[in-house]
């Protein structure tokens, strides 16, 4: 079905690209009037989709939930047949496509494509047939904080617009890394959102930095071997083969996001993204959502730079309007899968033997040296423009697997984490009388903790745990999740302490891993050898300690904390994971 539309290109290539922003006619923009040099503040781009709202009635502006700004999170809708009320919408077809702009507010080409996009789609006529099958969410400013920090400097290798946001929302957060940990009301308001749209189709638009090379666009599509099973064929075979081949015929040709920094250049061969759950995409992934990032090279043009995210736009909308049957399909066989799915990935680790080969437009690298630091530099030469095959690591292979409990026990306690699973629709039953049950208990064994803070946080990895059978005692109050739901990776990835993007990890239980109570070695010592006599399991156990360790044998403390450890005064929180699995018998 697809390749019929590559070869047929719909109703023509042609005539959608008339659409593209150079017709002037009804609403005109900031980015219009500025000659594409200037990007909309947040009130200039919101009066603009008011003013589209109060003249198409398929338009409809909502206000979602509070952002950090203390401005709501607001979308727009675009739906055809004027009904918005998504769940019907849903009943009769139609396919959700949701655009997020301006998460990193300085990077802003989307935030014009969109504005450009939703006029063209509403007042050309052509283009209006695109809205068919599919209903166009679109969020104008994600980081309104960073949008009213406008300034000319922070994006300081970006080739404009003459001002624009920054990156850090009012909090200082980068909202790119918050869709898991959701420290940010913006991030818990996009979640509420995105449940409410269950989107088919989302992407997210940004401005790369690193590298230099020929291409205006490139783009992150969700990691095929991650988002798994039959849709990430049909995105892999169907629905990217259409978008490169799409950009390439509107003259603003695509490559896979280059994954390069440093002294390290493109022709040296590079990896796929990785795009963890912390990331718009990878959040959009845990609930089988096909997700793609919009990458515009920052040294290209403002102009051009949004004429390529424009196309971008326009492709992946023009592919879902076709098939978004299908995908509607895959999607719900998707679901059912994941909720009968035995096992899950939480963990990939990069495959460096298995690789593709790309056809690379990029430019000659030299490394002299720097006039300031006296060192080796890197300077691309635009005059030596080459054409080449480069290898293309995208393959990933599982490097931590676990098993599905039937649910995870959350103690009514821990209402940090019982709060974002009700934000993203988890459903949870409600202990209603106390009573003991068996559970697998985890005991963290060993975790290694990054030195410097990433996004407010010391995030851990490396994380092992010990699987203990535990009786506990489960009190009203406290909620029972069911590893049966369609959102079971969400479920998994987020309560499983190994998984890349765990709660764990990102700190919230950072409490078990301080011991609140200890001992005074004086006074413990002579009820330590009331322990040894009483244990001699533990006699023999410290024996055969101090012959292996010599450092433990000169370490008279070490020793009197090892009794401690193994005897009934050690605290039964310390490094003891306060999610349980419960398998029924």
């Amino acid at each position: 079905m697809t390749k019929k539309i590559i070869k047929g290109r719909l109703f023509t290539l042609a005539c959608l690209i008339m659409a593209l922003p150079s017709s002037g006619q009804g609403l005109v923009s900031t980015y219009e009037k500025s000659n594409h040099l200037e990007t909309s503040t947040y009130e200039e781009g919101m009066a603009f989709f008011h003013a589209l709202a109060e003249k198409h009635p398929e338009v409809q502006l909502i206000e979602e939930g509070p952002t950090d700004s203390g401005y709501p999170l607001n979308v727009v809708l675009i739906s055809r047949s004027k009904n918005f009320d998504i769940q019907q919408l849903k009943n009769e077809g139609k396919a959700v496509f949701l655009i997020n702009n301006a998460i990193h507010a300085g990077e802003p080409d989307g935030v014009e494509a969109s504005q450009m996009l939703a006029r063209d789609l509403l007042e050309n006529k052509k283009m209006s047939r695109l809205l068919d099958n599919t209903v166009i969410a679109i969020i104008p400013f994600y980081n309104i904080g960073g949008v009213l920090n406008r300034n000319s400097g922070s994006r300081v290798n970006q080739n404009g617009p003459k001002e624009y946001g920054f990156r850090g929302n009012a909090r200082n957060f980068d909202l790119n890394r918050d869709f898991i940990k959701t420290d940010t009301r913006n991030a818990r308001s996009f979640s509420e959102l995105f449940q409410k749209l269950d989107p088919d189709l989302f992407v997210d638009t940004h401005v790369s930095n690193g590298a230099d090379y020929q291409y205006v666009a490139t783009t992150i599509a969700t990691q095929n071997d991650k988002l798994g099973g039959p849709l990430a064929d049909y995105m892999k075979k169907e629905m990217l083969p259409f978008h490169y081949e799409f950009m390439k015929e509107a003259g603003t040709e695509m490559t896979p996001y280059v994954n390069i920094w440093g002294m390290s250049t493109p022709d040296m061969d590079y990896s796929e993204f990785i795009d963890l759950p912390r990331y718009s995409s990878g959040y959009a992934a845990l609930f089988n959502t096909i997700g793609f990032i919009s990458e515009t090279h920052m040294l290209k043009t403002f102009e051009q730079r949004v004429e390529a995210t424009y196309n971008y736009l326009l492709g992946l909308i023009t592919f879902t309007n076709t098939n978004g049957k299908e995908i509607i399909n895959l999607r719900n066989e998707t679901k059912r899968q994941i909720a009968e799915q035995k096992e899950f990935v939480v963990s990939w680790k990069l495959n460096d033997k298995e690789c593709d080969s790309i056809l690379f437009k990029g430019y000659e690298a030299e490394r002299p040296v720097s006039e300031i630091t006296g060192q080796v530099r890197l300077k691309y030469d635009r005059a030596r423009p080459y054409e080449k095959k480069i290898a293309y690591y995208n393959h990933y292979d599982p490097d931590v697997t676990v098993s599905r409990p039937d649910y995870y026990v959350v103690p009514k306690g821990q209402w940090p984490v019982i709060e974002r699973l009700k934000w993203n629709n988890i459903e949870m039953e409600v202990v209603k009388e106390a009573r003991e049950i068996t559970v697998e208990v985890y005991h963290i064994v060993s975790f290694k903790t990054q030195e410097q803070p990433f996004e407010g946080h010391y995030m851990h990895y490396d994380v092992e745990v010990e699987a203990r059978k535990e009786l506990v005692q489960l009190e009203p109050g406290d909620l029972l999740v069911p590893v049966n739901q369609w959102r079971n990776r969400y479920i998994v990835e987020t309560l499983e302490p190994q998984a890349s993007d765990s709660f764990f990890n990102w700190n919230f239980f950072d409490t078990i891993l301080q011991r609140k109570e200890g001992f005074s070695a004086y006074v413990f010592e002579d009820l330590a050898l009331e322990i040894l006599e009483q244990h001699p399991e533990i006699k023999e156990a410290l024996e055969v300690k101090k012959k292996e360790d010599i450092e433990f044998a000169q370490n008279g403390y070490a020793q009197l904390m090892f009794i401690y450890e193994h005897s009934n005064h050690n605290e039964k929180a310390y490094m003891r994971y306060p999610i349980y699995r419960y398998l029924k018998q």
